[in-house]
């Protein structure tokens, strides 16, 4: 900042304006290096360097909800390739017309849990319904959940007496294999009461092993959850995805609005945020911790 200054005194007394222009273009550098520096300093929690697990599911409301919580799959997707990251779908549960009844998926980069902590919540939609012939106006929730993906350096104990492990068919894509044969793994963590399930690898054991790391993620997240005394509010919000507990709406009709309700932070163009570009409202919750 110092030397830019110290040039741009040199360029106004010779009145050199392609100097002028060239330092405001590297203020405007110096100000993105500031602001990601600056962003860094709200990463630096134990977990939030680690990849993470992202589980959604569709409120009350049948169709109308499962296919908002589609949308929300496909927005968080849409962040994590403008990001450069790497996705992966763990599980899903199709709707029974259209949308996604819950899934998980699974991002990979730089301080991605750092990054989707706080989205952690209920999100609620309002626009007039593609499902309803009278082209009424529609409310519609979903849930999103965030678990850090657990490194080795990170040690749980999971003991076997305290798991129930189920087989069951896959269904979705996946080959005449997937879908023939008791592939996909459900397992019970009993204390706890945390259930996780995979699909998407072609043998039971994959799928098993990845099951194990989400509940390792699971259990990680509840006992971090414990020790800051928000398991019991927790809970309390995911016992109804619906009114009073979202933390941010979307809203297409009749306005154009998404406002965070922690935040206040209001963006007119749901169609872009919708297409991946959260960004800030992820800096805004960061900044508000």
């Amino acid at each position: 900042m110092k030397d830019l200054n110290d040039l741009n005194q040199l360029a106004i007394e010779e009145n050199n304006l392609n100097i002028q222009n060239e330092i405001i273009e590297n203020l405007k550098d110096l100000r993105n290096v500031a602001k990601k520096n600056e962003i860094k300093c709200f990463l630096s929690d134990e977990a939030d360097a680690l990849d993470c697990y992202i589980e959604i599911h569709a409120g009350a409301g049948g169709t109308e909800s499962q296919d908002w919580a589609d949308m929300l799959r496909r927005m968080y997707l849409k962040w994590s390739d403008r990001k450069k990251f790497k996705s992966n779908l763990i599980s899903e549960h199709k709707g029974d017309e259209a949308g996604i009844k819950s899934s998980t998926i699974k991002i990979e980069g730089d301080y991605v849990f750092g990054w989707l902590k706080k989205e952690s919540g209920i999100h609620r939609l309002v626009r007039i319904s593609p499902f309803d012939s009278g082209a009424r106006r529609h409310t519609s929730f979903a849930s999103v959940w965030i678990y850090p993906v657990i490194d080795e350096n990170i040690i749980i104990e999971i003991l076997d007496k305290d798991l129930r492990v189920d087989t069951y068919r896959s269904s979705g894509a996946g080959g005449q294999h997937v879908n023939t044969t008791d592939s996909a793994v459900r397992i019970t963590h009993l204390p706890s009461k945390i259930v996780v399930q995979c699909q998407n690898e072609r043998s039971q054991h994959k799928n098993k092993e990845t099951c194990m790391n989400m509940l390792r993620a699971r259990l990680y997240d509840f006992e971090i959850k414990k020790k800051e005394k928000q398991t019991e509010s927790l809970e309390a919000s995911k016992a109804e995805i619906g009114w009073g507990h979202q933390i941010r709406s979307y809203v297409l009709q009749p306005y154009r609005l998404v406002k965070d309700n922690r935040t206040n932070y209001e963006n007119s163009s749901p169609e872009k945020v919708l297409d991946g570009e959260i960004d800030d409202f992820l800096e805004k919750s960061l900044y508000q911790t």
